[in-house]
């Protein structure tokens, strides 16, 4: 599993570079655009970084002789597609 920092590290590098070329082209516009989207998907990324730290933290504390989180997860998938068994 990635770290939370190397995550967030990873986002804030693809938006500066994106910041930076319109920056250079004083594409102003762009740039808000930029910075508007960096703070929601920052926002999103923690939300969904602490909902996986969450179930790690569940599926510790479950029972060895339970499905895991992810088999659950697939169980659901599988039981909501419309398809032929």
């Amino acid at each position: 599993m990635r770290a939370r920092k190397r995550v967030i590290g990873s986002l804030e590098k693809v938006y500066t570079e994106a910041y930076e070329k319109a920056s250079a082209a004083d594409d102003r516009p762009r740039m808000e655009e930029l910075e508007f989207g960096f703070q929601r998907d920052q926002v999103m990324l923690e939300v969904m970084l602490d909902l996986r730290d969450a179930l790690s933290t569940l599926q510790e504390e479950s029972a060895p002789d339970e499905p895991s989180l992810l088999d659950r997860a697939r169980a659901i998938r599988d039981f909501t597609k419309l398809r032929p068994r």
